[in-house]
This record gives C-alpha cells, structure tokens and sequence, in this order.
C-alpha cells in the first residue's frame, strides 16, 4: 500500500462525469453538504499516485456510488419515525399482482463479496472490480 496522496476531485467534474446526479438545470440531486462529503471521501479513499490515469474515473465511481446510495434512502420529509426509518429498508423482493421479478447477481458479486457495501450500487461494482486490478502488484521478471 504505497501512497499517501489525496486527490483533488471536484463536484464540477462529477457533474461533468455523472450528469444523471444532476438536473437539466444543474442542480444536484444531492444536498450540496452530503454531495461535498462524499467527495472529500473519495479524495481521501482514492489516491492519485495508486490509480495513475485511473484515477479520475475511480473518484467519480466512488462519489456516485455513496451518492446513489444516499438517493435510495432519500425523502424530502417524513411524517411519523415510522416513515422515516422506513427509507433505510432494504426490499428482497418485488411483486406485483401475479408479476414478480427477481435478479440473480451472483455471478456480479462473487469476486468482492468482502468489499462490503461496494456490491449494493453498479458503480459500487465497477469500482471493486478495478480495485482489484490496481491492487494487483507489478511483476519482477529475472
């Protein structure tokens, strides 16, 4: 674990990179405080001198991915603490009427089912998946 540098990634680059977290006006779909977080986490977590020319992409899918996260829990208010503790559930399964629809996502997780939430979001994923790659050490050949 070489490295010790911390990025400079910037919300005006996520919009660049993510548009979908932001309207067609330009507004973050996030609060603007949880949005700042995540990048200064990302900043942080994903250290230029390990990810090279990686880099970039890899503090966006580690914005995105806490950002998509926050989205999946979000309400603008609630009610009753019912209601409230009620965006944090996770739904197992979905069923309407006689259609259901289930995923098989197996297969997607298998390689970094220790890498904890980072399997909950598709950028989640992607980023695991090339964390792998820029943990793998260089070769020595004699």
């Amino acid at each position: 674990n070489l490295g010790n540098s911390a990025g400079n990634y910037t919300a005006e680059q996520f919009q660049e990179d993510f548009p979908q977290f932001f309207t067609g006006l330009g507004e973050s779909l996030l609060p603007r405080t949880m949005l700042d977080e995540f990048i200064r986490q990302a900043n942080a977590a994903i250290q230029p001198d390990k990810w090279l020319d990686g880099w970039r992409y890899a503090a966006g899918l580690y914005t995105a991915h806490y950002a998509t996260l926050y989205l999946k829990t979000y309400a603008p208010s609630s009610e009753t603490p019912g209601q409230a503790a009620a965006t944090g559930a996770l739904v197992a399964s979905a069923k309407l009427g006689q259609d259901s629809v289930t995923y098989d996502t197996d297969a997607l997780t298998k390689a970094t089912e220790d890498w904890g939430d980072l399997n909950a979001t598709q950028y989640g994923q992607l980023l695991a998946t090339k964390a792998r790659l820029v943990g793998m050490g260089g070769s020595y050949v004699l």
